[in-house]
Order: structure tokens, then sequence, then C-alpha cells
């Protein structure tokens, strides 16, 4: 019998299959690579990359695992808030003078400038309201986040505005894979913070591409690693738990003492069948949106207009954002080097209306999008590689506040680990993996020694 058996080699998976290292353990994939939406590869001094991009700093659960496992990360350089938009690229200046340098209607930039300012209030609010206070453990704090302003939709909060002013809105929030009209109030709030705030929240690369961090613990776990491994139920026994699964076609099965289970609610709510109704209930209505994303290598020898950019907001285009993954080799470099890499990501409707093409029409479609925001773009095109993502990212909905003490609540011997126990991304799964990891290993240590003491007593008797 096994101590653990990790379900899911995603962040969160991995996050808490390092912690439980020490351990008897084993974590199962489904893929044929771990990572979940974790995924880079490496080109030279560049790489692609098609998921996450940034990650947390400062005191995180982020931190802490980049530094166990001996990863490094840097500062996000260059401008995280270019925007282009209506023929005009803005790479420079207060994102608050936008309004006024890109072409639109007066009544337009009066909607931006309303809106706009009961987002600044709302997201001082949003400050006040989340700050960790002291002697709270994170989980009050995270509750916290998910009731602010939950009872709406971020798009009743803004109200009707005209065309061009609700499009200045929307990659911020849609970023979460979700619409503005989908998305509560609060999360969108949240968001605003984020991109307002870049250096207290999610600021930081990683050297190499994130994929770096997901190979190189999955490298150092080795085969305590099961890729093809789709697991299909978990049963919980007295003492133990079932975990049955089937591996190149092969049904298999491992018993161990606790599962930390770090699979999207959507395949946790169907594997774990014997949880308490009301989690599983709680499971299944956790929402996710699609994503759509690509990865263009470029072989250009000059300097370009994006160098100095990271994010370039693009509303009205086939993606909301185009990100300069080639960001941090410039600002090592001393010579400018020949090539860059670019993402562009399509949330929400965006990625709906792109899931069903085939990848040469979805190429064709981002590059005369680029094209027109960075002319010349797509001669320097040597790769492009695209990547959909059906089931992208959970996003907080109207009423997702209440679901949380429920999913958040222990008992049994199966842990549940994911992003979408919280609004941070890759941070939230970390924290929770870890948390799950916790968890596990603190049944596993008071066992062992419940059964020490038990094996004492019958050698004294």
């Amino acid at each position: 019998m096994k101590d653990v058996v990790i379900v899911g080699g995603g962040i969160a998976g991995l996050a808490a299959a390092w912690r439980l290292r020490h351990w008897d353990s084993i974590l199962l994939e489904t893929e044929e690579r771990v990572g979940g939406r974790i995924r880079s590869e490496r080109r030279g001094p560049y790489w692609l990359n098609w998921g996450a991009h940034v990650f947390a700093g400062g005191n995180s659960a982020t931190s802490r695992l980049l530094e166990d496992t001996g990863i490094d990360s840097m500062e996000v350089p260059g401008s995280l808030a270019g925007l282009a938009m209506n023929g005009k690229l803005l790479l420079k200046g207060r994102v608050e003078s936008y309004p006024f340098r890109i072409p639109m209607s007066w009544s337009a930039r009066l909607g931006v400038l309303k809106a706009g300012a009961k987002v600044g209030l709302a997201v001082a609010k949003y400050a006040r309201t989340v700050r960790l206070r002291p002697g709270e453990d994170e989980s009050a704090r995270q509750q916290r986040v998910y009731n602010f302003m939950n009872d709406r939709s971020f798009s009743d909060f803004l109200g009707d505005l005209p065309e061009d002013a609700e499009a200045l809105f929307k990659p911020t929030v849609t970023r979460s894979s979700a619409d503005i009209d989908e998305i509560s109030a609060g999360a969108g709030v949240g968001y605003f913070s984020l991109v307002w705030n870049i250096g207290s929240g999610l600021s930081r690369s990683v050297f190499g591409g994130p994929a770096t961090l997901t190979e190189s613990i999955s490298a150092a776990l080795s085969d305590r690693v099961e890729l093809n491994s789709t697991v299909e139920e978990i049963v919980q026994k007295n003492g133990s738990a079932v975990v049955r699964y089937r591996q190149d076609g092969v049904e298999k099965e491992v018993e161990a003492r606790c599962v930390v289970l770090a699979t999207p609610a959507t395949v946790s709510h169907r594997v774990a069948v014997d949880l308490d109704p009301d989690v599983r209930e709680a499971l299944s209505k956790v929402v996710y949106g699609p994503y759509v994303s690509a990865a263009f290598l470029t072989d250009e020898t000059e300097r370009q207009v994006w160098d100095d950019a990271y994010g370039i907001a693009t509303p009205k285009r086939s993606f909301n954002i185009a990100l300069n993954m080639s960001n941090i080799a410039r600002a090592l470099e001393t010579e400018r080097q020949p090539g860059s890499s670019i993402m562009t990501f399509s949330p929400g409707s965006l990625a709906r209306d792109l899931l069903e093409r085939d990848d040469e029409e979805i190429r064709r479609t981002y590059l005369s999008d680029l094209d027109q925001t960075l002319p010349g773009f797509a001669d320097k095109v040597v790769e492009t590689q695209v990547q959909r993502w059906p089931t992208g990212a959970p996003y907080c909905f109207p009423g997702r506040g209440k679901l949380q003490q429920t999913l958040t609540r222990r008992g049994g011997r199966v842990f549940l680990a994911g992003d979408y126990l919280g609004t941070l991304y890759s941070e939230t799964a970390i924290q929770t993996g870890f948390s799950a990891a916790q968890e596990a290993q603190s049944l596993l240590a008071t066992e062992r020694q419940a059964s020490k003491a038990s094996s004492g007593s019958a050698v004294a008797e």
C-alpha cells in the first residue's frame, strides 16, 4: 500500500507531490506530459509559450516552490500595459491618458472616464477588503475575496457603455476566460487591481519558460510520475482509498492511505464517487471558460517596436492580448539578438469563435490581426503553434462565493487541490497543493505514530 496517490500532474499536483516526495507516493497524469495549462518549449534563447506566463512573487507559495526547486525567476521587465486599438499603438505613458490618445468619439471617452472612476473606487475598496488580517489564515481571506461584489456581473456593474469604451475594459477582465457578462463584478475589479498594481501581484517570469518548473519537478520525482494514466474512480475505504485508472489501455488500481485530488473540478466531481454529496455538488457548479493561444517565433535581425513591451492589450481583435515572451532575453542581452517569441491569448467568446477552426485558419486569423497591431510582423514569422483549451480556466461567477466553504471543508482521505479553489491562478494551485500535502502528511504522520505505539504495546505484552 502506498502512503499517498496524487491524481493530476498540473502545477497543483506537482506542488503536492514535491512536498510529499519523502513519503511513498505516486503521481498519475492522464496526458503525455506534466504541467497542465503550463506549457512552454525552448527555442534557442527564447521559448514558445501557450499557458501561464507570470507568477506571484514576494511571500507567496510560488516563490517558496521556486526557491525549493532551485528555479530562477525575475521581475517582468518592460511595459506591462501597452494598448493597440483603432489603429494606434501605445507602449508608454500613464494608463489614465490612454482614452485621450486612442482615436474614439468624445462620448466613448466620457464613458471610459465615468466607468474608470467607478472601477478605481472599487479597486481601492477591494484592496482594503482582501488584505490579510493579523492572525487570519489564507482560507478566510480567500472567502472574503469571493464574497466581494459577488451578487452581479461585471457588465452589470459597469452599466451600458459606448462600444469603444466597453472594448477598453474587456481585455483586463476577460483574461479570466470569461466575458464581462459572465464574471462577477468583484472578480473583474480584482483583475484591475492586479493590472494597476502589477508589482504586488503576478509579476515574475521563470527563466527558460514556465515549463522549466514543471519539468524539473517531474524529473526530480522520476519514476514516481506515471503518464498516460487516466483515473476513472476513487473509492474511500476504512483506513485507505483505492484509485482505479487506465494506463495505455490496461486497467490498474493502487491503494493508498490517502489521495491528493488535483484535477479540474469537472474531473474531481466525476471520479471521487464517495465524497460528501454536497462537496460533489459544489464541484459540479464550478464553471470553466475556454481559451485558445498561439506561439509565434520570428527571425528579424533588427530592433522592433515591441522589444520594450511585455503585454499589449488588443481590444476588438481575435485575441485580447499579445505577450512578448522574449522580453526577459531583451532585458539581459547587451546587443540585440535575432528573433522574438510572441504569444496571443483568446479567452471566452473569442475562444469559442476559434475552437472549431483548424490550426491553419486560426494562424491566418491571428497573423492578420498581429500584422495590423505590429506592422510587418507576419513577414518575420518562422514558426507558429496553436493550442486549444476547451476547459481553460475556472472563473468567479456571481454566486461563486457560496460554494467556497463547502469546497474547502476537510474530511475523509481525499484532499482537494487546484486553481478552482481560489482566485490567483497558478498561485492558488500551488498554495492548495501545499495545503493538501500538509493535510496528507498530518494524517500519515499521526497514523504512523499510532501504528508504532500499537506495535510497542503488543511487544510489551
